[in-house]
């Protein structure tokens, strides 16, 4: 019988974090059967509580940026 990763993910920590905006953790999801890479941040909320921030970006056809267009609105160290 072969494992059903369906609607499962993982997360690891980063260990080559190379600045703050970089995620602390990396690892994959798979939901409703389409793969996607996971990123995280550990955060505080202004009352002390941590929480994760999470980004999601498909694995296969991610949206690439249109030739010619500006780097206005469009950074890699964005988080989210």
């Amino acid at each position: 019988m072969e494992y059903d990763d369906s609607n499962k993910g993982v997360l690891f920590r980063e260990k080559d974090k190379k600045s703050d905006s970089h995620p602390d953790f990396k690892g994959s999801i798979n939901v409703d059967g389409k793969d996607y890479w996971l990123s995280g941040w550990v955060n505080e909320s202004k009352a002390g509580q941590k929480y994760f921030k999470l980004s999601v970006q498909p694995k296969e056809g991610a949206v690439k940026k249109p030739s010619g267009a500006s780097n206005d609105f469009i950074s890699e160290d964005i988080p989210f």
